[in-house]
């Protein structure tokens, strides 16, 4: 009897003393420009060519894909596909 009342209160000491702890620190936010780079450069890094990445508040995507968040969910970052972008040229031979 006596094992088990030392048991169970190593076993409360220790659940109380976990609850206790803070919380993990909430992940910091990522600025969108820094966001839209690393994607642009994986997209780069693919061979897409000729499409457009652009910020936006949350919630007004339109039809455009949305390929990330930042600033803390408030914003995303959308992909079209042969948008307005500049396309990079191809190779030529003559």
């Amino acid at each position: 009897m006596k094992t088990w009342t030392v048991a169970a209160a190593l076993l409360f000491v220790c659940t109380f003393g976990f609850a206790q702890t803070e919380p993990a620190a909430a992940p910091a936010r990522k600025p969108c420009e820094d966001l839209k780079a690393e994607i642009a450069k994986k997209l780069d890094a693919k061979g897409v060519v000729n499409y457009t990445l652009d910020v936006v508040d949350k919630g007004k995507e339109g039809d455009a894909k949305v390929v990330g968040s930042c600033d803390g969910g408030t914003k995303s970052i959308t992909y079209v596909r042969g948008g307005a972008a500049e396309s990079k040229p191809a190779d030529t031979k003559k």
